[in-house]
């Protein structure tokens, strides 16, 4: 069987997902933060985080054209006709999302953390419609959803759950020392953040193909990280979009709503596509998270 570390070489969509005062809208600087031991900024997220800041800016992305927009929060990059990457370096999830856009509308996978608006970058990239759709509810996937008209999520109780929202203090720890670097957007508050409540339109899940106009995107479900962790498969252009279901680092099944059996089955599902996926990108997901 080919090594499962072959699945590295698609389409990564993918942040490690744990998940104020108004005034206070500047984060901490590289250059002034302390050099802290034991690891005490990022808490449960394994070995050598402190800092991790001095890893950026990540090489891997210098082999794709950089498209420039208007909001500082993100970076843009073209990975693949038609798919953008929007990523956010300034938090320690690093979280990146997925524009793919087919000749009918466009799907977003993934909104990112909430803390830029994406819908403005999205805005800039396409002038179809755009359908979301989550890789899993986790706060750093669905923080801009709130901002879009069509959702699609699965028929989980944890969905529907992550789909309310959340208080301020759910989340608050994710923007404290060691874990934000850069500036927030101007206007943002630290003491309002959270993860807003969505209303999903159309229920997805296992099988289902969306066709967005000269590419199927089909869902398959692949629990583990997130009980309603999905990948997404394009088999005409062998391209898989594998949200947090893999990517080359620590695989978090310890957060509530992780298991390793179900994690183990999905590792051995993915790894069984390697065959059929042979398009990629080689995006270096948090080098060695």
């Amino acid at each position: 069987m080919k090594s499962f570390h072959l699945i590295y070489l698609l389409i990564l969509a993918t942040a490690i997902a744990a998940c104020g005062d108004p005034s206070e809208n500047n984060a901490v600087s590289p250059d002034a933060a302390p050099e802290l031991v034991g690891n005490e900024q990022v808490q449960g997220r394994g070995a050598n985080k402190d800092n991790w800041w001095d890893a950026l800016p990540r090489p891997e992305w210098s082999a794709f054209e950089k498209v420039e927009q208007s909001e500082d929060w993100f970076e843009v990059y073209r990975v693949d006709d038609d798919i953008y990457a929007i990523y956010e370096p300034g938090q320690f999830e690093e979280v990146i999302s997925f524009l793919i856009i087919g000749e009918d509308f466009a799907l977003m996978f993934d909104t990112g953390l909430g803390i830029g608006n994406i819908r403005i970058v999205v805005d800039q990239l396409t002038d179809l419609d755009v359908v979301v759709l989550n890789s899993h509810t986790h706060y750093d996937h669905i923080g801009g959803n709130h901002l879009f008209d069509t959702i699609y999520g699965t028929d989980l109780e944890y969905t529907r759950r992550r789909a309310l929202g959340s208080l301020p203090e759910a989340v608050a720890d994710f923007l404290q020392e060691g874990w934000v670097w850069k500036p927030f957007p101007q206007g943002f508050s630290k003491s309002a953040y959270r993860s807003r409540a969505f209303t999903i339109s159309k229920i997805v899940g296992e099988g289902d193909q969306i066709d967005i106009g000269g590419r199927v995107l089909e869902i398959l479900h692949t629990p583990g990280h997130a009980p309603d962790s999905i990948c997404l498969i394009d088999r005409e252009n062998r391209i898989l979009f594998t949200g947090d279901s893999f990517y080359l680092a620590p695989l978090y099944t310890h957060i509530p709503g992780g298991s390793f059996a179900d994690y183990a089955s999905t590792a051995a599902r993915l790894s069984g596509l390697a065959g059929s996926i042979d398009r990629g990108t080689d995006i270096a997901q948090r080098s060695g998270r």
